[in-house]
């Protein structure tokens, strides 16, 4: 595969390459290189990119949409205008330029992007969809230029190295192969390796690097040896574009995105970028808070001072109470929790009911890291399991008195944990008398998706009753696995001794807005589970409508 145009006497000249028939030539084994690179690092600035959005918009559909949708849009205008410009400068030094002014723009989208980032958190604060679109849109639109570029690559190494219209097939075959390999690789690494180590930054530099390596190796073996001049010209611009990357790096210094944002703010104690979430530990008072992604909701509270934190996990505690009466604290005894967070549920229960056995579930190991390390989760009786929740409940063989859900990070839920599927294997790791528990957002005034989810649990347990949180805007919703009446919580309750039972039963009542949903239907299931939909629903609702 070699890099030249035909000529009379059997074999191909380029402008500062030299191309044998007899084998591929520095600038082929060069060109192959970008080619390979550059199919890394589109899919690697591509993936970053979800990353880089995620602490301000989250990880939704919609996002992933927009995000998507934008990149194919830029790679396909990058196919055509790559095309067009090699039929018009077919020289490999054109190339290794775009290359270079890719590596430039990519190294430069972490630094570029803060300060539409921080204008997005006004979004949150002010609810106004336009911020939240304009913001999003503006960061997406940061990626345009450079992966345009990268789009180039393809059609423009196509026509770089095709000698014979026979062969051109095969010759375009190879170098998409070599593209899509480098694709492969590109999905991978940052996921698996990068991101979870170094950060999003630091990723889009150390990819922005590598193209820029390759590139200037191109670009100074194919520069014009006639003209000493411009090859001093093009090496100085290389070296410039070299020494951008740790201006870059200097100008991320800092958080990646400040607590202020956060429900109820506070003081940011460390950050972590972990393979499924941006993590943050902030110090708000005498509490310690979990916040994930966008920071919409607070995922884990600890107090060292009091066991309860009058949000929706004290809840969790008082579910048992609508079995058949008499029902008594010593009938409670085990637990596993999905979502296990910081450990705030196993915390509370096991304050209440003592050292009863306690299954955590977590699928992001790194928030079990931090919150052995400033959540004080370490209960002897709580055994933790770094796996996904659904599957956890699918491998084992072990029954609870209480399962309770509290992985749907607000304000968009993993759809697999909300169907109906779902729920009946729960209730099939359900002792008889055993209790389902889910804590679902909403806002002060719209329910549908708290109903939603209640209904879709009533279409799989005989009783499903709804208790309304006192701190923030979540509802904890119960299954019971025997039939049960909405009259038991009362009796059942009234005969408590223990203070933080009594304390949580009561503001159950007070607050709780105690009821049972009547109706049954599967809103969600595996085939059809348009959680992200309703979501957005109510979102706009409550921009437009003030909800």
């Amino acid at each position: 595969m070699s890099i030249g145009t035909p000529s009379s006497k059997g074999t191909q000249v380029e402008e500062g390459v030299v191309a044998s028939t007899s084998g591929r030539t520095l600038q082929s084994w060069l060109l192959i290189l970008l080619v390979f690179v550059a199919g890394v690092t589109s899919l690697a600035v591509e993936l970053s990119a979800s990353r880089l959005l995620a602490p301000y918009f989250g990880t939704s559909l919609f996002v992933w949409a927009n995000l998507i949708g934008l990149i194919l849009l830029y790679l396909t205008a990058g196919y055509y205008l790559g095309g067009l410009i090699a039929d018009r400068y077919p020289y490999p030094r054109v190339l290794y330029a775009l290359t270079l002014v890719a590596a430039l723009l990519i190294s430069l989208i972490p630094l570029l992007s803060r300060p539409i980032l921080s204008w997005s958190q006004v979004a949150f604060a002010t609810y106004s969809i336009g911020v939240f679109y304009g913001s999003l849109l503006s960061v997406i639109l940061l990626f345009a230029l450079p992966v345009i570029l990268l789009g180039c690559v393809s059609p423009f190494a196509i026509r770089l190295c095709v000698k014979q219209v026979g062969r051109s097939g095969r010759t375009a075959g190879q170098l998409y192969a070599i593209s899509t390999a480098g694709s492969i690789l590109g999905t991978f690494l940052p996921v698996l390796l990068l991101i979870p180590n170094i950060g999003t930054y630091r990723t889009f530099l150390v990819f922005a690097f590598a193209l820029l390596l390759v590139s200037l190796l191109g670009f100074i073996s194919s520069g014009n040896a006639r003209s000493p001049k411009a090859s001093a010209g093009n090496l100085l611009l290389s070296l410039l574009l070299l020494v951008s990357m740790p201006l870059t790096l200097l100008g991320l210094q800092g958080p990646i995105k400040p607590p202020g944002g956060t429900n109820g703010g506070g003081t940011l104690i460390t950050e972590r970028e972990s393979a499924y979430n941006y993590i943050q530990v902030l110090r708000a008072g005498d509490e310690t808070r979990l916040v994930l992604n966008e920071g919409v909701a607070i995922h884990s509270v600890y107090n060292p001072h009091q066991v309860l934190t009058h949000g929706p996990w004290d809840y969790f505690a008082v579910a048992p109470y609508f079995n058949n009466a008499p029902f008594s604290p010593v009938q409670l005894h085990n637990a596993c929790i999905i979502g296990l967070g910081a450990g705030t549920i196993p915390h509370e229960l096991t304050s209440i009911y003592g050292a009863i056995p306690i299954d955590g579930v977590e699928i992001d190991g790194e928030i079990v890291h931090l919150a052995r390390q400033y959540f004080a989760m370490n209960e002897p009786n709580l055994h933790v399991f770094v796996q996904d929740g659904r599957y956890y409940l699918q491998t084992t063989q072990r029954k609870y008195d209480l399962i309770g859900i509290d992985a749907y990070q607000q304000p968009y839920v993993p759809f697999q944990l909300t169907t109906v599927e779902f729920f009946r294997t729960v209730r099939a790791h359900l002792s008889p008398t055993g209790v389902a528990v889910v804590n679902a957002g909403r806002t002060s005034k719209d329910f549908r998706l708290v109903e939603a989810l209640a209904q879709t649990m009533h279409a799989v347990f005989p009783n499903v009753y709804i208790i309304d949180g006192e701190r923030f805007a979540n509802s904890i919703i119960i299954g019971t696995n025997a039939p049960t009446s909405l009259n038991n919580f009362f009796v059942n309750t009234a005969t408590l001794q223990n203070p933080l039972l009594q304390s949580v039963a009561q503001a159950s009542i007070d607050y709780g807005h105690i009821r049972e949903e009547q109706r049954s239907n599967a809103y969600f299931t595996d085939d059809r589970a348009p959680v992200e939909q309703l979501i957005d629903q109510i979102i706009f609702d409550a921009v437009t409508k003030g909800q």
